[in-house]
């Protein structure tokens, strides 16, 4: 993984139709649940668990991400 990326562990990825993220399986997918994600620029990066590769999506492929808040004790 690219130390570089804030990545945020946990998060859920849906995309708009027309766009798919292949699952840990290589089957495409517009809703991912259990990924990691880091958003650089207009790209979202995404690993997902049993792949091989981050993915890469351009922002406005995505409808909606979300990921667990931060603990606010860090």
């Amino acid at each position: 993984m690219n130390r570089g990326l804030n990545w945020r562990a946990g998060a859920r990825v849906e995309l708009r139709p027309g766009y798919a993220l292949l699952d840990g399986e290589g089957n495409p997918r517009t809703h991912l649940t259990g990924v990691r994600l880091a958003v650089e620029g207009g790209f979202v990066h995404v690993a997902v668990p049993g792949a091989a590769t981050v993915q890469v999506v351009s922002a406005p492929a995505v409808a909606r991400l979300d990921y667990p808040a931060p603990d606010p004790a860090e």
